[in-house]
């Protein structure tokens, strides 16, 4: 087989709206995004979806339909001086699209350069992103962006993409291809259109030098894509399977107090592209899940991380996440506070809205009052040490414990304290 110039989800990407697969609600005859191209009238916008479902083929076909400069960059290795150099060179020529891929990778202030740029349409800014841009791209950028979310690709366009490889592109349409099996590459696709096509060439390649002759057809089945997939796909796919087993993993050594394995499996995740704010929210959540109140300073430092990671990127961001890692690994354990709220959320939908104590409503009006809407209440701080005896739970529930303090020297504390107040009412 010969050996191609560029792979084969890059020589059958789409030159024009009607060669795409999937996205009919943005690409359709009557969808608003193709009467703005029609019309030359489109806006800075932001293409959110998974990867391989056409936010970068989509932004090609604009300028091209356009027939409009198209500048690309990619915020991985691009910064605010590649910006500055396009809005530049935007100047000069009216219409100019800036197509930045991953831009929820920009930090604020490489995202706050565009600012300007778009408001006074130098620019048209095409974003692309996997990430939530309600959470990765700033506001301010956001509120001049219309996001438009594009969607994985279905079984029946994942199809089409193969049988339109099979006919149409140069070096395939070549051989006698047989699709006899398609469950494996439909599901190692997971909806990524050049997943597929770039597995499903590895796959044809690894045909072409089994045959025994020429004339043979190749025949695709789950078998062989599966043996070939093992040996030449990445392991680490962070928006398939194992991206759901690698941060398990990385969560419990975290929680078995084992660095050493919580730092492998952060490597790999770096290693495998992992965003670096899911990595970062992952130990905040940890902190509080699994450590609580047992070390108070472990949500402190999971939240300057997450912080201080979205403020800076890879590849630096790597000390701080292992940093964070190994010292949540190496706290104390509690999930104590998980289980109180567990627990909580669980009789609330046993036993419904039950009322809240007369006592401890509030009673903004005359008639409120009248109904005896607090009457009883006693303000805490009257009392010795800051406390008064008085019943906070629903009559139905009262002395229900649903925060068991962990055994570890905080939570002890805690409850020493719970108990001098409370004495036996809750088990303290």
């Amino acid at each position: 087989m010969l050996q191609p110039a560029s792979p084969l989800a890059e020589r059958m990407r789409p030159q024009r709206l009607e060669e795409m697969a999937g996205q009919q609600h943005l690409t359709g005859a009557n969808s608003i995004l193709r009467q703005s191209i029609q019309r030359g009238t489109i806006h800075s916008m932001i293409l959110w979806g998974p990867p391989g479902v056409g936010k970068t083929t989509l932004a090609q076909i604009i300028a091209q339909t356009l027939q409009v400069p198209c500048h690309q960059l990619s915020a991985i290795s691009s910064g605010v001086k590649e910006i500055r150099e396009v809005i530049e060179a935007a100047k000069l020529v009216t219409g100019t699209i800036l197509f930045i891929d991953e831009i929820h990778r920009f930090n604020k202030s490489q995202q706050d350069a565009l600012l300007g740029a778009v408001e006074k349409g130098t620019i048209t800014l095409i974003g692309a992103t996997t990430e939530n841009p309600s959470f990765e791209v700033n506001s301010a950028l956001l509120s001049r962006c219309q996001v438009y979310v594009l969607k994985s690709l279905t079984e029946s366009d994942l199809l089409q993409l193969l049988h339109q490889a099979m006919q149409h592109d140069a070096i395939l349409s070549k051989y006698s291809i047989h699709l006899q099996d398609t469950g494996a590459l439909l599901q190692l696709a997971g909806g990524d259109g050049r997943k597929l096509l770039n597995l499903f060439e590895l796959v044809v390649q690894s045909e072409v030098a089994e045959r025994k002759t020429p004339a043979d057809p190749i025949i695709v089945t789950n078998e062989g894509v599966m043996k070939v997939a093992q040996q030449k796909v990445a392991l680490y796919d962070k928006n398939g399977e194992q991206h759901y087993d690698i941060i398990s993993a990385f969560i419990k050594s975290m929680r078995g107090s084992d660095p050493n394995g919580a730092v492998y499996w952060l490597a790999r995740m770096i290693e495998g592209g992992e965003e670096v704010t899911f990595i970062a929210r992952r130990m905040l959540i940890f902190a509080s899940e699994d450590i609580g109140n047992a070390n108070l300073n472990a949500l402190l430092l999971a939240n300057a991380t997450f912080d201080a990671v979205s403020k800076i990127g890879y590849p630096e961001s790597r000390i701080i996440l292992s940093q964070c890692a190994i010292y949540l690994a190496g706290s104390p354990k509690s999930n104590a506070s998980y289980e109180a709220i567990q627990e909580a959320l669980q009789l609330v939908k046993q036993k419904g809205d039950l009322p809240v104590p007369l006592h401890i409503r509030n009673a903004p009006t005359g008639l409120m009052k009248d109904l005896n809407y607090g009457k009883g209440y006693q303000y805490s701080h009257l009392g010795a040490g800051n406390f008064i005896d008085q019943e906070y739970l629903p009559e139905s529930i009262q002395g229900h414990t649903f925060y068991k303090p962990g055994q570890n020297a905080r939570e002890q504390e805690m409850k020493k304290f719970l108990h001098e107040r409370w004495k036996n009412k809750y088990g303290y």
